[in-house]
């Protein structure tokens, strides 16, 4: 497929004191809230020369701390103007984010993390994109704030890559921050499908070295949700789980969420969910009575590639099952390939030639129809 589902999918150095309060003492109620957002300083030319952030996950998490009415600050490594990598300016949460003067302000001058102090704040949270994995990792004084942050009694949340951040933060007494704690990140399973043209630069891959550190490491089949929450540390798998977090840390500091209608990205991993759950009738009618508002593509392509790299028959039926749900509404040749190959892997050899025959009638030189016929043998 040639359609990146990053896109479309499209991310304490002062003790762990078991006495502290719930919520750092600055905070003599819920009305003075206040989190600071942490992005990736690296970013240029939209990432093309050099990863940045993750543009969804800021904007979605910005509109949910807001609209529970949280103070926000943004902060960076080199502090300034931050580059987002390459996103769609047309999506709701980003074409909120951008009509958000206060928003894009902080995004053009973004405060240096060795310049805030952690006693002026209740949360802090990382936000992913590969950029991350560069300079996050490598600001000491990023480590301090985040340590300083939970010492006191605050809460320390970061989505897709940004538990980058989180690798080597230290507590008081010598152990890691993320020993023995249930924590999510981008898996290597979706680094190998999408990290390949920054992941061999990185100085670790997320997932071992959360783990190398006594990471109790959880995680959902590739690109689906998932947010591992422990006490006061929060963390998110990939894009999809930016909404979870952010609604995670607003309970966190002792609020109920206020109710939003969900994006449609995010209505697609539910209704994706739904399907995988049983209650693959109710999806399919669901889809077929509002298609606008869901997202076929992102349905078949996360069918598509979690056949890539499906390990046993279950997961390849599961995938199957997604495929076949976006199949009406989305044409491209590459998608019935996929659902040929589901069909051959599980056996049924007589459904995987006639898809596959369909395919290569109409698209003779089809390159991933031709690899599955020399596969498939005669």
């Amino acid at each position: 497929m040639n359609v990146p589902l990053i896109r479309l999918l499209c991310c304490a150095a002062l003790g762990l004191l078991l006495c502290v309060p719930s919520m750092p003492s600055r905070a003599a109620g819920p009305d003075r809230s206040k989190v600071l957002i942490v992005v990736s300083s690296e970013g240029r030319d939209q990432g093309k020369t050099r990863p940045g952030f993750e543009m969804d996950e800021f904007s979605q998490a910005w509109l949910i701390f807001r609209g529970n009415g949280l103070s926000v600050d943004v902060a960076s490594p080199a502090g300034g103007r931050v580059e987002a990598d390459r996103y769609d300016a047309k999506e709701p949460f980003n074409a909120a984010l951008l009509a958000d003067a206060d928003a894009v302000a902080k995004l053009a001058d973004t405060r240096r993390t060795d310049a805030v102090r952690a006693q002026d704040y209740d949360a802090v949270y990382v936000v992913g994109g590969k950029g991350a994995m560069f300079d996050l990792p490598a600001d000491a004084a990023l480590r301090t704030l985040i340590a300083g942050i939970h010492a006191q009694g605050g809460v320390v949340a970061a989505v897709c890559h940004g538990p980058a951040a989180l690798v080597d933060v230290m507590l008081a007494d010598g152990r890691p921050l993320v020993a023995g704690r249930r924590i999510t990140g981008f898996t290597n399973e979706e680094e190998s499908v999408f990290g390949k043209k920054w992941a061999k630069q990185f100085r670790f891959q997320l997932e071992d070295a959360l783990r190398a550190r006594g990471a109790r490491w959880e995680e959902a089949p590739l690109m689906m949700p998932r947010v591992a929450v422990d006490g006061r540390l929060i963390t998110g798998q990939n894009p999809y789980s930016t909404t979870g977090v952010a609604d995670a840390v607003v309970r966190a500091l002792g609020r109920t969420p206020v109710a939003r209608a969900p994006w449609r990205d995010e209505a697609t991993m539910q209704l994706v969910q739904r399907l995988l759950d049983g209650d693959g009738e109710a999806a399919r009618k669901a889809l077929s009575a509002d298609t606008d508002r869901y997202h076929p593509q992102l349905i078949g392509l996360l069918g598509y590639y979690q056949l890539q790299v499906a390990q046993d028959d279950a997961a390849v039926r599961d995938s199957l099952r997604i495929m076949d749900l976006a199949k009406p509404y989305m044409p491209e040749p590459q998608l019935e390939v996929g659902i040929a190959e589901a069909h051959w892997r599980l056996g049924d050899q007589a459904q995987a030639q006639r898809r596959l025959a369909g395919v290569l009638e109409s698209h003779p030189t089809l390159e991933e129809a031709v690899a599955l016929k020399q596969r498939m043998g005669p």
